[in-house]
């Protein structure tokens, strides 16, 4: 059996923050993303995706922006924990396809990078994780340069007894509730 989950997420562009979008700095700009966290939104969908599809909740559930233990948190270790929640759970990522919303900088030039480090760290060949970005075209916050939005959606399986899934063995059959 196969499950989907849709991630969604964004954050404010403020001074004095870095930009970090798949667990890789983004150089160049005055502007970084504001938040509890890094506010890497790219990260954050894709764990909101997982969590989805796993039907394990949300990020805010599992690493809630009112514990001071993910104060100023790299979300690509987040990430590493919530694939280890996906193996528990009996599943293994299929793939995931995820969308950068943003006016500035451009994230061509940081693409690849970004792809193989999501894959590495989600246990997927690069060709099953897939990166695109767009602009807010100056339609509203993320237009107007304001913020920056992602969203992902994953894609999981189920695995027999004995396969591992994802980064950790399989704790168990079936899909967690």
């Amino acid at each position: 059996m196969s499950f989907a989950g849709i991630g969604y997420d964004s954050h404010r562009l403020a001074k004095g923050r870095r930009l970090i979008l798949g667990g890789v700095e983004i150089p160049g700009g005055e502007l970084g993303l504001e938040g509890h966290s890094d506010a890497d939104v790219l990260t954050h969908a894709v764990i909101d995706a997982l969590l989805g599809a796993a039907g394990l909740g949300d990020i805010g559930e599992h690493f809630p922006d009112t514990d001071e233990r993910y104060r100023d948190a790299e979300s690509i270790e987040l990430l590493e924990d919530v694939v280890g929640m996906v193996g528990a759970a009996g599943l293994r990522i299929v793939n995931v396809d995820c969308t950068v919303v943003m006016e500035r900088p451009k994230l061509g030039p940081h693409r690849e990078e970004i792809r193989s480090l999501l894959a590495r760290v989600l246990g997927l060949d690069e060709n099953l994780l897939n990166v695109k970005a767009t602009t807010g075209e100056g339609i509203g916050f993320v237009g107007r340069g304001e913020g920056v939005a992602a969203l992902a959606i994953a894609s999981l399986e189920e695995v027999s007894a004995g396969e591992q899934a994802g980064n950790g063995p399989t704790k168990g059959s079936g899909r967690a509730r």
